[in-house]
C-alpha cells in the first residue's frame, strides 16, 4: 500500500477517518457526559495533525497524478464528512 502516492493517500485517510469518528463518538460524549475534555484535546491535537498530512498527501497525489481539480475537490470534501475517507478509500483501491 505505501508503494505509490495513492496508496500512502489511502493509508492517511483510513487513520484520519479513524481519528475523526474516535474524536466525534468517544472524545465528545467522554467531555460533555463524563466532564474530561482534555480527550477532546489529545485526540483533537492527532486528528489535526492527521488532517494536514492527508491535505499534503492529496496535494502529492494532485499533482503526480494530474488529478482534475473537481476530482480533488471531491476528495477533500469527503474528509470533511464522517466516514467519507472510508468511502474514497473504497473508490481508491479501485485505481490501483
Amino acid at each position: 500500500m505505501w508503494k505509490s502516492t495513492i496508496g500512502i493517500l489511502r493509508m492517511i485517510g483510513i487513520i484520519e477517518g479513524i481519528s475523526y469518528l474516535v474524536l466525534l463518538f468517544i472524545a465528545m460524549p467522554l467531555k460533555y457526559f463524563a466532564g474530561l475534555p482534555s480527550y477532546v484535546y489529545v485526540v483533537g491535537m492527532a486528528h489535526g495533525v492527521l488532517f494536514v498530512m492527508f491535505l499534503l498527501a492529496l496535494l502529492v497525489v494532485w499533482i503526480n497524478r494530474r488529478w482534475s481539480f473537481l476530482r480533488v475537490v471531491g476528495a477533500f470534501i469527503a474528509s470533511l464528512l464522517p466516514f467519507g475517507t472510508f468511502v474514497l478509500d473504497a473508490r481508491l483501491r479501485k485505481e490501483m
